[in-house]
């Protein structure tokens, strides 16, 4: 690998060649996952390089491309099935820098790759009263490219479902990795080649996102008796058309109690919650229905005391992965995995499963709007053993009808589709002859032969020569 050359070629371009800096940015949140922080601990690139403009990305993938250099595009680190790890070192392409707002319209948004989820909806509010259509609980710290690439849904799922349905992204601007990169112009279905692709296939240069109107979010949370009561409520709350909700996410006991340290004040021994986000002309609606539904207040940001409310995190916070990640502050042992419940069965499989792994498993649904239906999600803590134990867990939700999309692996179909996505696979032959962008992440480039059926690990080659 050349990187003498590189840096020549790249000469008054941003780099980063510190080795303590590189590694730092050649991380995300695998570690949430004991399986992948065993594979991936020691995984780093050998450069930064940090691009200001289109032009810049251009000139990077074709000097790679020209030096056969592996190139692993990065947000803010965010994603946590190793989305953003350079698995063959090379080139980690930060677009950090390309955060620009550049346009706001009714219903749309325009910016740069690097630009931070709460950034623009601050930039939105002020403008004309609107806010993106879904955020993840990184809202704060992740940049819109990253989430397109490495997310799937997240905080407003329950209004417009995932991120890879038809009309949640706009358009894309894509740079291709070729001799000549090309700049192409994504649209339509076409948008389906690189959302959550890894940026396997294309670098994002340009996002347009949908805009809805924006509100003063009141954080409610509801405690129920048993964590059945709890999910039972949270789909009768997602059904009710005329309560404008964005999150709602019904959590077992004693995850509450244990792990949301700021909060725990508020819920009783042994109380399964409901963690809701509602708009502040629904909030008396909502109140009624949760009287009416057996639900107990047991936090209303809208009456709650100054002091109640000071140093609190918001509900979405507490909520999708935020969960994981305040649990594993209490008790690193914890892991997660996510699941899919799906309609019209899914509460009876929640019930079921949630039965299962009694003091191993614990219950934590999103609830979402999936191809029209209203269903949920699992992202279910689990206390970690060993890797066979996680892997029969696995088989065990999979056999009672229930997808896992497996945060302990860190390619694309491994995490979840368990085929290939020729879509992808197809764009990738056009965009990335030589396979540089993002190598080991896409099973069907690296191995066309490969068995999913198998229950073997895919393990890419360029992992041993990393470590």
């Amino acid at each position: 690998m050349d990187l003498l050359a590189l840096k020549r070629e790249l000469d008054g371009m941003k780099i980063e060649d510190n080795e303590k800096i590189v590694q730092q940015k050649s991380r995300d949140f695998y570690w949430y996952s004991p399986v992948l922080k065993r594979q991936l601990d020691h995984v780093t690139g050998d450069l930064i390089v940090s691009p200001k403009s289109e032009a810049e990305v251009i000139r990077v993938l074709a000097a790679c491309h020209r030096l056969g250099i592996p190139v692993t595009p990065r947000g803010t680190g965010t994603g946590n099935y190793g989305q953003a790890m350079p698995l063959s070192g090379g080139v980690v392409l930060s677009l950090a820098e390309m955060n620009e707002i550049k346009a706001i319209s009714p219903g749309r948004v325009v910016t740069g790759p690097g630009a931070i989820l709460a950034d623009i909806d601050r930039a939105t509010r002020a403008h004309s009263s609107q806010e993106l259509r879904i955020h993840p609980s990184t809202y704060n710290t992740a940049s819109i490219g990253g989430f397109i690439a490495g997310g799937s849904g997240g905080v407003g799922s329950i209004n417009f479902g995932g991120l890879r349905d038809f009309g949640n992204v706009l358009r894309l601007r894509v740079v291709t990795m070729e001799a000549r990169p090309k700049v192409l112009e994504l649209t339509g279905e076409d948008l389906h080649k690189v959302t959550h692709a890894y940026g396997t296939n294309g670098i994002i240069t340009e996002v347009e996102m949908p805009l809805t109107a924006a509100y003063d979010w009141v954080d409610v949370i509801v405690g129920f008796d048993t964590f059945m009561g709890a999910a039972r409520y949270g789909n009768a709350l997602a059904c009710q058309d005329g309560l404008l909700t964005k999150l709602i996410t019904p959590i077992a006991a004693p995850v509450p109690q244990l792990y949301f340290k700021r909060h725990s004040k508020f819920f009783a021994e042994g109380q399964s919650i409901v963690a809701v986000m509602v708009a502040p002309h629904a909030l008396d609606a909502f109140l009624a229905f949760t009287r009416r539904e057996g639900g107990a207040v047991a936090f209303n940001a809208a009456t709650a005391s100054d002091d109640d409310r000071k140093g609190l995190p918001p509900a979405y916070e507490l909520a999708w992965n935020h969960t994981t990640l305040r649990a594993l502050r209490v008790d690193p042992s914890i892991t997660y995995l996510q699941s899919l419940y799906p309609f019209p069965n899914h509460l009876a499989l929640v019930e079921k499963m949630d039965g299962m792994f009694p003091g191993e498993v614990f219950s934590h649904l999103e609830f979402v709007r999936f191809d029209g239906n209203i269903t949920c999600f699992g992202l279910n803590l689990v206390r970690f053993t060993t890797e066979e134990r996680l892997d029969e867990i696995v088989r065990l939700f999979e056999e009672n009808g229930c997808p896992i999309f497996n945060p302990h692996r860190y390619t694309l179909e491994e995490g979840g589709m368990k085929q290939t996505d020729d879509i992808q696979l197809a764009f990738k032959r056009e965009a990335d002859p030589q396979g540089l962008l993002n190598p080991g992440k896409m099973i069907a480039w690296e191995n066309p032969d490969y068995d999913y059926r198998s229950g073997k690990t895919f393990l890419f080659k360029g992992l041993q020569k990393a470590s």
